[in-house]
């Protein structure tokens, strides 16, 4: 049975609550863009095809048809997805494999897990959800171990402090450290251009007044 407003609702809702949650870690663009291409008709009309309210609907779409062009579609235009970063390696004995990602989308995706467990699961919901669900899945996963790391640093602080908690935690110690990180590292690439620069100009002078 096709169920467009069941679906749309189940996305909507899912947006939303992925929406408060990045603006409370302070991503406000990410939470304001999560997820836009489950409007596309790529991959909304298949979600209303498949579409169950008790899973992702790429799932039944997999288990119908052997892939989910519609999970294809959205993992290519959505950066807080690990899969987003799998990419061809130069490496001998390792075709493919996972690039780590920004600091910034793996905690995006730890939202997205939060809630999409919320979403699914309702009233059974624990802080351990997310990280079970995980548990569950993690020997599937093509993911750069650092990445990995943190995600499972995340969602075990989660489980064992509560969301509150775990969102003091990530927008005082995660975001603002990786914040800190990249200033220091564009001012002292800047400050290493500027020495570059004016080492060029004094071998020039030099070079220029040489008898």
């Amino acid at each position: 049975m096709i169920r467009p407003i069941s679906h749309y609702r189940t996305i909507t809702r899912h947006r939303h609550l992925v929406m408060k949650g990045c603006f409370e870690v302070g991503l406000y663009r990410q939470g304001l863009l999560h997820d836009l291409s489950k409007y596309n008709p790529i991959e909304f009309i298949p979600g209303c095809l498949y579409y169950k309210g008790t899973e992702s609907p790429n799932n039944t779409e997999r288990k119908k048809r052997g892939v989910s062009y519609a999970w294809l579609h959205h993992k290519g235009r959505n950066k807080h997805h690990f899969e987003y970063w799998i990419d061809y390696t130069l490496k001998k004995g390792h075709p493919i494999e996972g690039n780590k990602m920004p600091v910034k989308y793996v905690v995006e995706m730890y939202v997205d897990r939060v809630m999409a467990s919320k979403n699914y699961q309702k009233d059974k919901y624990t802080d351990s959800s997310a990280l079970e669900y995980y548990e569950k899945g993690k020997k599937r996963y093509m993911m750069h171990p650092d990445t990995e790391a943190l995600l499972v640093m995340l969602l075990t602080y989660l489980a064992e402090n509560g969301e509150e908690a775990a969102n003091d935690y990530i927008r005082k110690e995660i975001l603002h450290t990786d914040r800190k990180v990249k200033l220091v590292k564009k001012i002292t690439a800047a400050i290493k251009a500027n020495i570059d620069k004016n080492q060029k100009r004094v071998a020039a002078n030099i070079n220029r007044y040489k008898l």
